[in-house]
């Protein structure tokens, strides 16, 4: 899983979100920073409100928590998610060492992007897409 860290830097850059099923979100800022929610049709539903998109916590009354704003929580993409949202530009994941290395096109040819895991390296990778 990518840390909040990198979740935040690619929202900064500009990555959209448009919630959905399965989903993974946290709540920074609220005493929850370390419990990952996941959007679902059972336990957290997306709602369309007048002031904003809200995302609505049914049955968690241990919580005390109804809705949030959605942007007062941080997507965390899965691998998927990642490499769908680097397109034609992804070649591929590779092993590198203790870690994975995303190799993607890049206007100097092959850039590689290595972190611990794979959704790391994607989200580097996803990063220098997104800036400018």
């Amino acid at each position: 899983m990518i840390t909040v860290e990198l979740a935040l830097r690619l929202r900064a850059a500009g990555l959209p979100w448009n919630p959905a099923s399965g989903d993974r979100f946290v709540i920074p800022d609220r005493g929850m920073d370390a419990d990952v929610f996941v959007v679902s049709e059972l336990t957290v539903d997306v709602h369309e409100a007048p002031t904003g998109r809200l995302l609505r916590f049914n049955g968690t009354t241990e919580r005390a928590l109804d809705s949030v704003e959605q942007e007062a929580v941080v997507w965390l993409p899965s691998e998927g998610q990642l490499r769908a949202a680097l397109g034609p530009r992804f070649r591929r994941l590779e092993p590198v060492g203790d870690g994975f290395a995303v190799v993607i096109s890049g206007p100097d040819g092959e850039e590689r992007h290595i972190d611990v895991d794979a959704e790391r390296a994607y989200a580097r990778a996803l990063l220098t897409t997104l800036q400018p």
